[in-house]
């Protein structure tokens, strides 16, 4: 009687265990190897004199960098985001200046990551923008000609407005076109009672510009013009 050879079973899960346990060999070999680049988003500070110069179009918070190191390195950065300051990229000349200088950006970030090969900065939004900064006084008057009052009745009193000016500060050619007393209209029709309200002033709403208050309070009194007595 002939015996058959004993073939042993397989094992699926072994089979995967092994493949698991090369295919984490592999991985670790590969990551000990240099000559790998990587694009990563570094952040950034604009050092510049902002009590003279404001920027007209919005500055980037992070440039992306192209960068080289081993497995390693690069699997740090790329699973974890940066975790380290800004570096600082000094605007001198601001009214100058249109767009970034890649190559002494990338040798600011170089300087602080040591760890990693610093190639080249990616120029893809690296565009600059400021005008001078300018503050401008503004004066607040009522519309008193067009107060909307009900029939018979007048303003008896002195209109107050608090406060009587405000300050609007940003890009010089925005805020030079300014007026120099905005009027503030009264929206309530037919006024009989004592009038007291806070006005919200929607007149600069562009984002470039900041505004002291955006609202004040307007009072007056009003009264009723009464009839001559009959003689």
């Amino acid at each position: 009687m002939t015996t058959l050879p004993h073939t042993r079973p397989f094992l699926p899960a072994r089979a995967l265990l092994c493949l698991a346990a090369a295919s984490l060999f592999w991985f670790l070999n590969a990551l000990n190897k240099n000559g790998y680049t990587l694009n990563v988003e570094y952040p950034v500070h604009f050092v510049y004199n902002d009590s003279l110069y404001v920027p007209t179009t919005p500055l980037p918070r992070t440039v992306t960098v192209n960068v080289s190191s081993d497995g390693w390195g690069l699997l740090r950065h790329s699973w974890l985001p940066f975790r380290v300051e800004p570096v600082d990229y000094a605007v001198k000349d601001p009214i100058r200046a249109s767009v970034i200088n890649t190559s002494s950006l990338a040798a600011a970030v170089a300087e602080q990551v040591k760890k990693l090969q610093v190639n080249y900065v990616v120029a893809d939004t690296l565009e600059l923008g400021f005008d001078r900064r300018m503050t401008k006084t503004i004066r607040l008057m009522v519309d008193s000609l067009h107060i909307n009052l009900a029939p018979r009745y007048l303003v008896s009193s002195q209109i107050n407005v608090t406060p009587r000016t405000i300050e609007v500060t940003g890009p010089d050619r925005l805020v030079r076109g300014l007026p120099d007393t905005l009027m503030i209209k009264i929206f309530r029709k037919r006024i009989v009672d004592n009038y007291d309200e806070e006005i919200l002033l929607n007149q600069f709403k562009h984002p470039l510009l900041q505004v002291s208050t955006d609202r004040v309070i307007v009072s007056f009194e009003v009264g009723e013009l009464l009839s001559p007595p009959t003689q």
